[in-house]
């Protein structure tokens, strides 16, 4: 289900019954194909009222340990290091998308021929980024390159 780096990453960061739940929660959602705290919490198979399943998916998404920088940032410097050589130019991808009144920035890395999110921000405002925001979110992404060249890339220019 998960790469061997993920699971023994996640297993060190997580409770037990944390990582338990993390497995549950990424069975439902291969098997519901729904990203919806509702119908996860319909679907968790804990012998639990609805509104305490719901709870305790909300409390387990909202544990400080969950962050991306905590849990995200170290399975990517572990995919950087086992694909790609030091020294070596990495295609840094970054692209705004919205959905509906999400505005989301993301920014991807270039892997065989597919772009592998690696880092996001919510934007706070509709319509396009501006330089401020794109310098500082790519910085955030930018220590987990230390060890590269990096090209950006971008869809326009200011």
């Amino acid at each position: 289900m998960l790469p061997t780096f993920y699971q023994t990453h996640l297993q060190n960061n997580l409770s037990s019954a944390e990582y338990l739940l993390l497995q549950i929660l990424i069975n439902l959602l291969q098997s519901i194909k729904k990203v919806s705290l509702e119908t996860l919490a319909t679907c968790l198979p804990i012998p639990i009222l609805f509104e305490s399943r719901r709870k305790k998916i909300q409390r387990f998404l909202s544990l400080p340990n969950l962050s991306i920088e905590k849990v995200w940032f170290p399975i990517v410097t572990t995919w950087l290091s086992t694909y790609f050589e030091p020294e070596k130019i990495i295609y840094v991808v970054m692209d705004r998308t919205s959905w509906s009144r999400i505005n989301l920035f993301i920014v991807s890395v270039v892997w065989e021929k597919r772009a592998f999110p690696i880092y996001f921000a919510l934007l706070a405002k509709l319509g396009s980024s501006n330089f401020d925001e794109q310098t500082r979110i790519l910085s955030q992404a930018f220590p987990l390159f230390q060890d590269y060249k990096i090209c950006v890339l971008g869809d326009r220019t200011l």
